[in-house]
């Protein structure tokens, strides 16, 4: 079965405080281990991504306010995926080692991304490696 990609829309538990997400159960699962976490911020018309991981699982949370693309394929020489969001809220994407994938800001406010992976960062161990899908 070829490498798959999942996602996952949150449903905003929150109140009056305020807007509040929790992980499913099934995402944490599906990393088994975290075991390396990165945060960033992609402003307007940015991208991150368009690479993929030889051997890491990651999950992606995108904390969104405007428009947004998420850009993939299933493998090298496969066709490219896109969805596209609007509005404002949390989404979060399982990605299988092999998948490339890309984070388009298409809206006009920044946007905040955390990254999981169930493998320590090693810069001297390199297992990923760019793969244009936007």
């Amino acid at each position: 079965m070829p490498p798959s990609l999942t996602i996952h829309r949150l449903a905003d538990n929150g109140d009056s405080r305020g807007r509040n997400f929790s992980l499913p159960a099934s995402s944490l699962e599906f990393l088994g281990a975290v075991r390396d976490v990165h945060f960033a911020e992609i402003r307007p018309g940015a991208i991150r991504g368009n690479h993929y991981h030889v051997f890491r699982r990651k999950m992606v949370c995108v904390h969104y306010a405007d428009a947004w693309s998420l850009h993939w394929d299933t493998g090298p020489d496969t066709p490219i995926q896109r969805q596209n969001f609007e509005g404002s809220g949390v989404v979060i994407v399982e990605i299988e080692p092999t998948i490339s994938h890309a984070i388009r800001n298409d809206g006009s406010v920044e946007m905040q991304m955390v990254g999981f992976s169930n493998l320590v960062f090693d810069p001297n161990n390199r297992e990923t490696y760019p793969r244009q899908v936007v």
